[in-house]
């Protein structure tokens, strides 16, 4: 069977993990890190658990959100309920998809994508990875100023505002991710 030509009008696309070339210098990109918001529902607002980093672990002191890297063969979906699980002990009751982050890593040179979501889970004993020393439930309000990235600012910003009415609304069937009862 003769493979299907694409008219000379469409452009190809771009993969997301084929290297990007720029003149005679390659940068990739990966969709290779999930942010994870682990909220729960407290009267008309959302409280966020913050959890702050460990001594001897990269950005020591710093509070963040759940975060991990998608592991060969998973699913951004599927490392985000495990990071959630491993960082907090906790599961999620439903996971939204809430927005992709881009950001370069210098380490690898790479433009690597936060793929971020928001995890509603029940008021359970948050039980800490080795990552963390200290978790939090708080407002997004105070979650903001603590939080060390903006871009984490704006997760919660979009996490306020789509989830305002205790679900997505109109919008709920694109940004909730599939069965998420587990």
């Amino acid at each position: 069977m003769t493979p299907r030509k694409r008219p000379r009008s469409q452009p190809r696309r771009p993969s997301l993990t084929r290297p990007l070339r720029q003149g005679n210098h390659t940068t990739g990109i990966a969709p290779g890190v999930v942010d994870v918001a682990a909220i729960r529902r407290v009267g008309a607002g959302w409280r966020v658990l913050v959890l702050q980093r460990a001594p001897g672990h990269r950005r020591a002191g710093a509070w963040e959100i759940v975060h991990g890297s998608v592991e060969r063969r998973e699913r951004p979906t599927d490392a985000a309920r495990r990071e959630l699980l491993e960082e907090t002990g906790l599961r999620a009751e439903t996971l939204f998809s809430i927005t992709v982050n881009p950001f370069y890593l210098a380490t690898n040179d790479t433009v690597q994508m936060a793929i971020a979501f928001a995890a509603v889970v029940s008021a359970g004993t948050v039980q800490l990875g080795p990552e963390h020393v200290r978790a939090e439930w708080v407002t997004v309000a105070v979650a903001k100023r603590r939080l060390a990235w903006p871009r984490t600012h704006e997760l919660l910003d979009h996490i306020a505002w789509l989830l305002r009415a205790g679900d997505a609304g109109a919008v709920d069937d694109v940004l909730r991710v599939g069965n998420n009862r587990e």
